[in-house]
């Protein structure tokens, strides 16, 4: 989902720090919009709930789940869709990360051949391919008795049970830069708190080790219109989408507030900032640090009110929080919510 973390990377830069303050554009967009939050909750409580009318907006094209934070995505054609992202079976998004040894995370952004790494689900493992490299079998399950690493995410602090040895031996021999562990999230561990992640007028949700919100939305259509603009055209998983929405036109996900997808209802939180994760190249791992970010900045750019939120990054599909959990699959239509 490689998103806000040019925003929120200088909080994880710097090792062995004490809690580190909230960026500027969370902390001022916190000021000016509480207000305009409260007002609004204030004003939802007093009115009578009406049923609102589903009208679709698209249909699902594609499912994804990216267990390694960075790593290749698996494709699934149904999952769970729970509070913390999607599900199949053991296979959860983003419950796993590659960390220092001093717990700090480590992305593309510092690592782009991490994009090389390629993931299949079998018989309760995880099975890591990369070239040059031997498999890797990783029990979805790990012993008790393994360690808990305190781990730091753009300045906040989250837990994750490590790997074993194997695994960090794994990394670090294909990374070839220095040690490196891998850690899994476990489901009865306190993830980071949305507000923590972003200004208090979000909803209220955790999240594992993605950037910010359990899913992330783009549609074709928006790929399909930044790639008339490049010479170079990009490929839908260079951004990292958990849902591909097919048959709606170019950012008509911007406008989705509320939706329906099988039996899951979603909440949008804000739309997704890009930074240089968007440069790697995810077939070869070299990162350009130029496009597609620098077109989607001649575009894509917010509106003035919400400079204190974005600054300068461009904004390229929605994340969204869970409000009913469900299940979901390809084909499934997409319903906005209209009250």
């Amino acid at each position: 989902m490689g998103a806000v973390g040019s925003l929120l990377q200088a909080r994880s830069v710097v090792p062995h720090r004490p809690a580190l303050p909230r960026p500027a554009w969370l902390g001022v967009a916190a000021v000016g919009l509480a207000a305009v939050a409260l007002g609004t909750v204030l004003w939802r409580r007093a009115r009578p709930r009406r049923r609102r009318r589903l009208q679709q907006v698209g249909t699902v094209a594609e499912l994804c789940i990216y267990p390694v934070k960075s790593c290749k995505g698996v494709s699934v054609s149904q999952a769970e869709c729970t509070a913390l992202g999607l599900r199949s079976g053991h296979l959860r998004d983003r419950f796993w990360l590659v960390i220092k040894e001093d717990g700090h995370m480590v992305t593309a952004r510092q690592e782009p051949r991490l994009v090389l790494v390629s993931i299949t689900y079998e018989d309760d493992c995880l099975v890591f391919r990369a070239p040059g490299a031997g498999q890797l079998v990783l029990p979805c399950r790990l012993p008790s008795s393994n360690t808990i690493h305190n781990c730091r995410l753009f300045g906040l602090d989250i837990k994750g049970r490590d790997c074993g040895d194997e695994a960090a031996q794994w990394f670090t021999n294909f990374l070839k830069t220095e040690a490196y562990r891998l850690v899994q999230f476990e489901k009865n561990m306190k993830g980071r708190a949305s507000r923590k992640i972003f200004p208090s007028f979000v909803q209220n949700y955790q999240v594992a080790y993605p950037d910010c919100s359990p899913i992330l939305i783009l549609s074709e259509a928006s790929l399909a219109d930044l790639n008339t603009r490049l010479e170079k055209k990009v490929k839908m998983d260079q951004f990292r989408p958990n849902i591909v929405v097919t048959g709606c036109g170019a950012f008509e996900e911007d406008s989705w507030d509320e939706i329906l997808i099988g039996s899951t209802e979603m909440k949008k939180v804000l739309a997704c900032p890009r930074c240089i994760m968007t440069t790697v190249d995810p077939d070869t791992g070299v990162i350009d640090r130029k496009e597609p970010l620098e077109t989607l900045k001649s575009y894509r750019l917010c509106s003035p009110e919400e400079k204190p939120i974005y600054k300068a990054s461009p904004l390229f599909g929605i994340y969204y929080s869970v409000e009913k959990i469900g299940s979901l699959k390809v084909g499934d239509p997409v319903y906005q919510m209209v009250q």
